[in-house]
């Protein structure tokens, strides 16, 4: 068994669980958090309840992966979702699974994972120090031997692993330490962007919406394009199928949020995005569907605003009719079938143009971190320092919504524990 001293950076997901296992193999272990408790992102993940890992098969979770996945497979085959969910349980987290394969506490209650990973904690040798910001890590001879804290102490350590998150809600206390840390060390940092994050668009008719949830919807973004060159299959970076929400500054919601991992505001500046208000049908059958309600003896007499409401909301059918040229005034029975084509056509991809992206503050994670080339990803530890790991969203990592961020920090983090009470 380990009698090394291990020092944890960061009192979150990933560092939580990197101190278990380093524990559980008998290390001694110290966490560092710089705020007043531990687990203070996991108090807010999803909306409080906490998606904690997800239950797709292990070969399909890496498809969810947006950034680096083949860095995560030691570490994601080494402690799955099935173990996770084990240790929850074990430490007294009861878990179910809904929609989607999505897991939670039993009591919806997220403090009850992080109750979890402190009772797995609950070790003579195990200490976590509140209010302690750390200042840099010392390295000699090519290793990890410390940290200097903001107050000048120095603790020695025999591995140190750095789980200090992103940059993403930085309420948290997630304000890019670890990042200024690597990158003092010479650990190549990759540019940091909000992602899994709300986008705003170009079009103001959405503010007239705000509030307004649509279920049910397909949402494709496209690549930029030259202007005058044509759509294809090639331009779509993502199109999912599910709920998104209008804001006063564009667009929210699921489908959104995973949109915007795919969307890089740094390489361009506008994204098309193709709402499909009816993807059950086909262009032929809405056209189809469409005629039915115009021509119909009742229907013929509406305007087209009031027409559509049979298929849309009231809002929504009122801009839709503006947006088509038709005018939400027009009287159905006067609606040619060129027309009906063309209102058809608009509702199997009603564009939008994101123009960017809403803060860090209301990002989910962050894009971007230390570059994992500068890591094994068999153990975590960096190539240039021995000693010194890492693990969770301070690296280059980030996935979709739906519990697999979290497995991502579990994993790593549980990685590094081991390897770093084990190493030489």
């Amino acid at each position: 068994m380990s009698r090394k001293h291990i020092a944890v950076i960061g009192a979150g997901a990933s560092g939580l669980m990197a101190a278990a296992a380093a524990a559980g193999e008998g290390a001694r272990v110290t966490v560092l958090e710089k705020n007043e408790k531990a687990g203070k992102k996991i108090y807010i993940t999803g909306k409080g309840r906490c998606n904690l890992t997800n239950t797709c098969e292990t070969a399909d979770f890496f498809d969810h992966v947006v950034r680096n996945p083949k860095f995560l497979y030691s570490a994601v085959y080494g402690f799955d979702a099935s173990m996770v969910m084990d240790f929850m349980e074990e430490n007294g987290c009861r878990v179910k699974t809904e929609r989607g394969g999505r897991v939670f506490p039993v009591t919806d209650h997220a403090s009850d994972v992080t109750k979890a990973l402190l009772h797995a904690l609950d070790l003579p040798d195990v200490r976590i120090r509140y209010h302690a910001p750390v200042q840099e890590i010392i390295t000699k001879d090519g290793r990890a031997a410390g940290v200097l804290m903001r107050s000048g102490e120095f603790l020695e350590a025999d591995a140190v692993i750095l789980c200090t998150g992103g940059l993403s809600y930085p309420s948290t206390g997630s304000t890019g330490d670890g990042y200024r840390m690597a990158g003092a060390l010479g650990i190549p940092v990759r540019e940091q962007a909000p992602s899994l994050v709300p986008l705003c668009v170009r079009e103001t008719w959405c503010r007239g919406l705000q509030g307004l949830a649509l279920k049910n919807v397909r949402l494709t973004l496209r690549a930029p394009r030259a202007e005058g060159k044509k759509k294809s299959k090639k331009d779509v970076l993502y199109s999912g199928f599910g709920e998104m929400l209008f804001t006063h500054w564009g667009i929210s919601g699921p489908l959104v949020l995973t949109a915007s991992c795919y969307a890089d505001f740094g390489a361009a500046d506008t994204y098309l995005l193709e709402i499909d208000l009816k993807p059950y049908m086909s262009q032929e059958e809405l056209e189809e569907r469409l005629a039915r309600e115009f021509r119909g003896e009742a229907e013929r007499r509406k305007q087209l605003k009031s027409a559509l409401r049979s298929l849309l909301p009231a809002g929504l059918a009122r801009e839709t009719a503006v947006l088509s040229g038709l005018g939400e005034d027009r009287v159905v029975s006067s609606v040619t079938d060129k027309e009906i084509t063309a209102l058809a056509s608009l509702m199997k991809a009603v564009p939008l143009h994101a123009v960017g992206t809403r803060g860090f503050a209301e990002a989910v994670i962050t894009k971007g971190g230390l570059d994992v080339r500068a890591f094994d990803p068999s153990t975590m530890e960096c190539r240039a320092i021995r000693g010194l790991y890492a693990a969770g969203e301070v690296l280059d990592v980030d996935a979709h919504t739906g519990g697999y961020n979290l497995q991502i920090a579990w994993s790593t983090g549980h990685l590094a524990g081991l390897c770093a009470a084990a190493g030489q």
